[in-house]
Parts: structure tokens; C-alpha cells; sequence
């Protein structure tokens, strides 16, 4: 069942992915990704607009009538701001962003599921847990694959596997990642050396938002890139393993800067709490930098007086999108500056710094 929903309303909720979980420090979510095609049409880059308004008609009447309750958007429909927001919550991609003719995406209320429709390719199933659930997001992922299939006739070759617009996805057109926080393994400075041996063993690191972002806030996404010549689970038992072992090196990165530079540690968050209390005009980019130090001063228990879930959430809502988005209105960039400056003092008004 389709419905329709105000955009204002989504970011006054909490998407499921920024839920606590049990892993805790560093890892924060896990994402699945299906890309699929339909056989008879052109991929969306060179379809006509016949053939892209045929797909996403199809693609409705498909979501109309099956089991969950979807809402939907479609890009024409949206304003430039509104399409920022999906954007800055990991609902839709940067591409789809910038398209406006017959596409579109389906979120579950929960945003758990997105579903881009005319993006790169004719659809592109993505499911979004939080900490490391490969496994849930992959069989979320694949139990909505199957569904479309019985009603749709996917693009595929029986010796290549799935086709897509790009060569990189084909095969099982399978994008498996999570998001980890790794401040450690920066201050450190080898983040250098784990992203080449990434490169080496068929991992790619990522920005926070994924493909052609830098890595802001020292917030990586590691990523499977072969998509062919292994199945699914592989890909994601592979992944999963290099993880945890990242994991590992974080937290103990963790510990060797407390044991050999705590005195450094310890100012370099108090810095951070001490502009993030007090200051009135604030970037974009330097609250990001700033929150991921909070956060790992969080992790070190050298900062309290919030929860790390409502800290999480402020990396999402202080976007310049979600600012515009709770104001109604179209700010410059001083304006958002200073509304975000605003946000992050009340936030942090009875947070304590523990560092003596």
C-alpha cells in the first residue's frame, strides 16, 4: 500500500538505522543494495521518457499491491531542499537527486527499506539496519527482490548473472556495506594503509554518503566491489569478517592513544565540547569534525549528559537540508550556520565534560 507523506513529518522521526545497538563503538549501520533492470527496456540513461514513465508506472502499481506499507515520493514532485533531505538521510542517492523525470523511491515508515526507481538502473533495493546486520538487511533485501520478480521480468544473462548499467554491479548486482566511525585509526594516521590493504583484498572505502563523497567525520563505508563470480552470502560473510577486524584495530587504536597521548586526547576533546557549547556560527563541515571527536570522547567515557543516539542523530538533522526543512523557509548559509550553532548549545546545555 502506497501513501503519501509530508517530508517535514520524516525528519521529526528517527530512522531505525540510528537505533543503539549492540555493537556499540565503532560500527554504526549496516546497508544492502540490489540493482536490477527490466528486460525490454533500456537502462534509465538511455531510455526515452516513454520507457522511464512505462517503468515507474509499472513499479507503482507493483508497490500498490504488495504486503507493506510504503511511502513515495516522486523527484518531480519534490523541491530542491526536499530531495536534500532523502539525500542526507541515505533514503536516495546523490543521481536520483538530480533527476526529475518519471522517478522516484519508496521508503517503509521506519526507513529500513528504500527503493529508487529510474535511478543508474530501473530499481535499486537498499535495506538499512543499524550496527552490523548484514545478514537481516540481506534477507529484507532479497525477500523484496524475490516479490518484484514474480511480477516483473528482470534483465539477465545465464552466464553473467544480473545486468546493470554499470559493469562493476553485474553478476549478483549485489552492493553490500556498513558505516563505521574510526577516529582512532585517523589520529593515528593509518587509515592510509588500511585503504589500500581495502583496495587489495576487493573492498572499497567510502565517505559517509557513499560513492564520490570524502570521508567527513571520520566516518567510513567499507564495501564489497566484485559482484561477480561470488554469491551473495560469500560477499557478505567476506565483508562482515574484514569488519570486525577493523573493528578490532579501532578499539585498539582507542587504547593506545589513551595510553600514549591521553593528555592529547583529552584536549582535543575539550576543544571540540568547548566550541560546540559555546559557538554561534558553525559550518557544515567543522560540526561534523567536531561531533565525530564528541563522539569518540563519548566512547571514552570523557563526556556525558546525552545519549549517544541523540548524538548520532545530530550528523543527520544538522544538515543543511534538514535545518531548511525544520524552518520552512530557504536559508542562506549564514542563517543555517547559525541556526545549526544554536541547535548544537541546546543540545550540549546539560552535557558534562569529565576530564579533570
Amino acid at each position: 500500500m502506497i501513501e503519501s507523506k509530508n517530508i517535514k513529518e520524516l525528519i521529526l522521526n528517527q530512522g531505525s538505522w540510528l537505533e543503539p545497538n549492540i555493537d556499540d563503538a565503532p560500527i554504526i549501520s549496516s546497508r544492502i543494495r540490489l540493482a536490477r533492470n527490466l528486460d525490454d527496456y533500456h537502462f534509465p540513461n538511455w531510455a526515452s521518457l516513454n520507457q522511464c514513465h512505462a517503468i515507474w508506472k509499472q513499479s507503482y502499481d507493483i508497490f500498490n499491491i504488495l504486503d507493506s506499507k510504503y511511502y513515495n515520493w516522486k523527484m518531480s514532485e519534490l523541491t530542491e531542499t526536499e530531495r536534500d533531505v532523502l539525500f542526507e538521510r541515505h533514503l536516495i542517492s546523490q543521481d536520483l537527486s538530480n533527476k526529475k523525470n518519471d522517478c522516484g523511491v519508496f521508503v517503509t515508515p521506519d526507513e529500513s527499506i528504500s527503493i529508487m526507481i529510474n535511478e543508474e538502473d530501473h530499481i535499486r533495493i537498499q535495506s538499512l539496519h543499524a550496527g552490523l546486520n548484514l545478514r537481516q538487511a540481506w534477507s529484507e533485501a532479497d525477500d523484496i527482490d524475490n516479490k518484484l520478480e514474480e511480477n516483473m521480468k528482470y534483465a539477465y544473462s545465464s552466464s553473467l548473472g544480473y545486468l546493470t548499467s554499470c559493469p562493476s554491479n553485474v553478476g549478483t548486482g549485489l552492493r553490500a556495506s556498513v558505516m563505521l566511525h574510526l577516529p582512532g585509526l585517523v589520529l593515528l594516521e593509518e587509515m592510509d594503509s588500511v585503504v589500500n590493504g581495502m583496495s587489495k583484498i576487493g573492498l572499497a572505502v567510502r565517505g559517509m554518503w557513499g560513492e564520490g563523497t570524502e570521508a567527513v567525520s571520520n566516518m567510513f563505508q567499507i564495501s564489497n566491489q566484485i559482484t561477480l563470480g561470488k554469491d551473495e552470502l560469500k560477499i557478505i560473510d567476506h565483508l562482515e569478517q574484514i569488519v570486525l577486524e577493523l573493528k578490532d584495530h579501532e578499539l585498539n587504536a582507542r587504547k593506545r592513544l589513551m595510553s600514549e597521548k591521553a593528555l592529547i586526547i583529552e584536549d582535543h576533546v575539550a576543544r571540540s565540547f568547548g566550541i560546540l557549547s559555546n559557538a554561534h556560527i558553525i559550518s557544515s563541515s567543522e560540526s561534523l569534525n567536531l561531533l565525530s571527536t564528541l563522539r569518540l570522547g563519548f566512547d571514552l567515557k570523557l563526556v556525558d549528559g546525552f545519549s549517544k543516539q541523540d548524538l548520532d542523530k545530530l550528523f543527520i538533522s544538522t544538515q543543511p537540508a534538514h535545518l531548511q526543512k525544520f524552518q520552512d523557509a530557504e536559508l542562506d548559509p549564514n542563517e543555517r550556520d547559525v541556526l545549526r550553532a544554536e541547535m548544537l548549545r541546546n543540545f550540549l546545555k546539560d552535557a558534562k565534560l569529565k576530564i579533570k
